[in-house]
Order: C-alpha cells, then sequence, then structure tokens
C-alpha cells in the first residue's frame, strides 16, 4: 500500500496532474485562496469552486536573503498571473538570483514533498518553476 499523501493547503489538488483551486465570487468571478463569507470586490455571498491554470507569467519578485531560523535562504518569493488569477507562491528549480529570475518569465505549478510524519504520511507542497521552453 502506497504511503498517504495530503497537501500543505487545501487549495491545492494532488491528481495525476496537481491543479489548485479558487473560490469564485459567482457575482463578479474575483478569486480567493482562503475561506470567503463575502466577496471583498462587490460583497456577494455566493461562491465556486474554480480550477486555476497551471501555468503562468511572474509578475513581480523578490529574493529572499534573511529568514527564519531553519529556513534556507535565498529563495524567491513571487506573485505568479495564472491567465488571470494571482497565485502567491515560492519559485523553485532555479537559481536564487536576477540573472536567472525575470519578471515575465513563464512557469509552471509544480509539487514537491516537505515532510513525513510518523505514521508515513507525506505532506505536499507546491511552487512554480522555470516553463520549458
Amino acid at each position: 500500500m502506497a504511503a498517504a499523501r495530503i497537501p500543505l493547503v487545501d487549495y491545492l489538488r494532488l491528481a495525476d496532474e496537481p491543479y489548485l483551486v479558487a473560490s469564485e465570487c459567482e457575482e463578479c468571478a474575483a478569486r480567493y485562496f482562503n475561506h470567503r463569507v463575502a466577496c471583498a470586490n462587490c460583497g456577494a455571498t455566493a461562491f465556486k469552486e474554480a480550477q486555476v491554470p497551471a501555468d503562468g507569467v511572474v509578475r513581480a519578485f523578490t529574493i529572499v536573503s534573511f529568514a527564519a531560523p531553519g529556513i534556507e535562504v535565498p529563495f524567491v518569493s513571487a506573485v505568479v498571473d495564472c491567465h488571470g488569477t494571482s497565485v502567491r507562491a515560492n519559485l523553485v528549480n532555479v537559481a536564487p538570483d536576477p540573472e536567472h529570475v525575470r519578471t515575465g518569465m513563464a512557469v509552471r505549478l509544480t509539487t514537491f514533498p516537505i515532510g513525513t510524519d510518523s505514521t508515513g504520511t507525506e505532506a505536499i507542497g507546491f511552487g512554480f518553476e522555470p516553463a520549458a521552453d
């Protein structure tokens, strides 16, 4: 029997091709990754799940050089535009320097193990990596 895998965040779906799910306002189509009682854009209270495209473009980024003890630095934190949905995530599988990261860079969703508990359940995180040309 394969070990259980669980996503680090509830909006990550671990399918054959992993993807993110946003809560989309049924009135104005604004998207959120956290629980909402009402839409911050229009005030409506009805939401539906919306699958977020797995590819996108880096709109903004920062190279983090200082972090809490135990956090490996440097790393790249970015805002990725996934066809109109903004996703805040780290960039992975890329050197954390300005020669390798730029705005406008094409990226795609990727997942990776972040830890295993005493019963063998593996936690899975996500980030974005450079898209193949």
